[in-house]
């Protein structure tokens, strides 16, 4: 194959030195003049909407040379697409998120126009399950409980995102640079998260916020006066599942950092800010996050010693909770505590509500549909059975729109993917750095998998999105676990 067979037309190598030829200066000056013309001549709005398309051509062609980008995109987006709906009426969240992972597919088509893709690094069993999982369900599509495509459509994102995303990131995060830089920009929003969430704990909700509010969801964020804190996402319980989860595998990815002060001091960062917004979420499950968190990095260390010590710890912290009163004057404590009394009346809803459900799906194995359960099905079934009982867990939404097989499936996969993992640490991975990071990834999914029955935290954005991508990274050690060239041998990649 020849030179020119295998030249990326989306990539410029001539760079900045090009404009010394006269041609491209005067290009650049009639580009420059035209722009200056047409905003001169447009209202603010128009003038905004021609930004707009500007930086977004330009972030086109940086997605066509280097389509990793559309991955960090899609973690980035996955934090504010929501939070951006109320100011933005009427927006498309998932349709966003679908178009910026098929815009990365065809920037990798793109990328490898010329010559075959290589699609040897997703062959891995990750995606065969998220294959599967995906393929159940299209099944839904003709479920005969289910009624409604729209409301399949709106809820695709239980299994579409893992499908597209496990692929991209074991064809991306093939280093450990590229692992890096994935759990920076993780950490940036998250920080950025828990920094909204104290505004608004602070100086109080702003004006579109507080129209969100006033349509009905104040009910659940304004408990005896006091706003529970829900920052740019969904809600508050996606918000303090999020920052507990981050600030799990920040705690433990920071320990990787031994020679770097400033790396270090930012992952001890994003772990506090997340502890923070944790509590100021007054989300109660999200406790539950940590402590399985850190009990799940303690068994993976295989070290009598480290165990004993987390156990004693983490069983204080159910002492302090449980069993004391202290601090029972601040309301995010208060909140806390109530998660560790069983016979506390939220509970009790549930499990009746669970008890319903159960006599209901008794003769559905395949449950109602994906988009017919809870609350949120309203806007397509309003007089349904099933849009009529709050799900609230994770696993029950799951079992109610897929029935006991399809919850099985979903339990089989998180299980597998843990329980592999464990095993690579334990057993198979060198590197004890990488053993580190891995390991934190591990105890976040276990800690996250372990609210979600509490909260349907998983599916959500943006820990559903995280938690796909972890799954991939995970069970990839294999690629990661090798010595990297020096800095100046590297060749850029997709």
């Amino acid at each position: 194959m020849t030179l020119e067979n295998n030249i990326n037309p989306f990539e410029n190598y001539a760079g900045s030195s090009s404009l010394v030829k006269p041609r491209n200066m005067l290009l650049l000056l009639i580009t420059v003049t035209v722009f200056a013309c047409i905003a001169a001549n447009m209202q603010l709005p128009g003038v905004g909407v021609l930004f707009a398309l500007f930086f977004g051509v330009i972030y086109v062609y940086l997605l066509f040379t280097r389509p990793i980008i559309g991955l960090y995109t899609a973690v980035a987006l996955s934090f504010i697409l929501i939070g951006l709906g109320r100011y933005v009426k009427d927006l498309q969240v998932g349709l966003g998120m679908d178009a910026i992972l098929m815009l990365t597919y065809l920037a990798l088509f793109m990328k490898r126009f010329n010559e075959r893709i290589n699609w040897s690094p997703a062959a891995k069993d990750i995606t065969v399950l998220a294959v599967v999982w995906f393929g159940y369900s299209l099944f839904q599509l003709v479920n005969p409980e289910a009624h409604s495509i729209a409301a399949w459509f709106s809820g695709r994102g239980v299994s579409l995102y893992m499908f597209l995303l496990v692929p991209l990131t074991l064809m991306f995060i093939n280093t450990n640079r590229k692992l890096d830089f994935f759990l920076y920009v993780w950490g940036i929003f998250s920080m950025l998260a828990s920094a909204k969430g104290i505004v608004q704990m602070k100086f109080g909700v702003d004006n579109a916020e507080q129209a969100w509010l006033n349509e009905g969801n104040y009910k659940t964020h304004i408990l005896f006066g006091q706003l529970r804190v829900f920052s740019f996402l969904s809600d508050a319980g996606q918000f303090g599942g999020t920052q507990a989860y981050a600030a799990v595998v920040a705690t433990i990815y920071s320990m990787a950092i031994k020679n770097n002060r400033p790396k270090k001091l930012f992952f001890v960062a994003v772990a506090l800010l997340g502890f923070y917004g944790m509590i100021i979420s007054g989300t109660r499950g999200a406790i539950s996050i940590p402590l399985a968190g850190f009990m799940t990095f303690f068994i993976l260390r295989k070290n009598i010693r480290v165990l004993g010590f987390g156990v004693a710890l983490l069983a204080l912290v159910f002492i302090f909770f449980r069993f004391t009163s202290i601090g029972q004057g601040n309301d995010q404590i208060r909140r806390m505590r109530t998660a560790f009394d069983p016979n506390d009346a939220s509970l009790q809803v549930r499990l009746d509500n669970q008890k319903i459900l159960k006599r209901y799906l008794a003769s559905r194995p395949f449950g109602g549909g994906i988009g017919h359960g809870g609350v949120k099905a309203q806007k397509y079934l309003p007089n349904a059975f099933l849009s009529k009982v709050a799900t609230d867990s994770w696993y029950v939404l799951v079992w109610v729109e897929q029935g006991i097989v399809g919850l099985l499936l979903h339990l089989f996969i998180l299980f597998y993917t843990v329980g592999r993992a464990s095993y690579k640490v334990m057993f198979k991975i060198r590197d004890p750095l990488l053993k580190l990071k891995t390991s934190a990834l591990i105890a976040g999914m276990a800690g996250v998998m372990v609210a979600s029955y509490g909260n349907a935290v998983l599916g959500g954005m943006p820990t559903g999105m995280l938690i796909y991508i972890s799954m991939a990274i995970m069970l990839n050690s294999g690629a990661l676990d090798i010595p990297e060239p020096a800095p100046e041998l590297i060749k850029t990649t997709i």
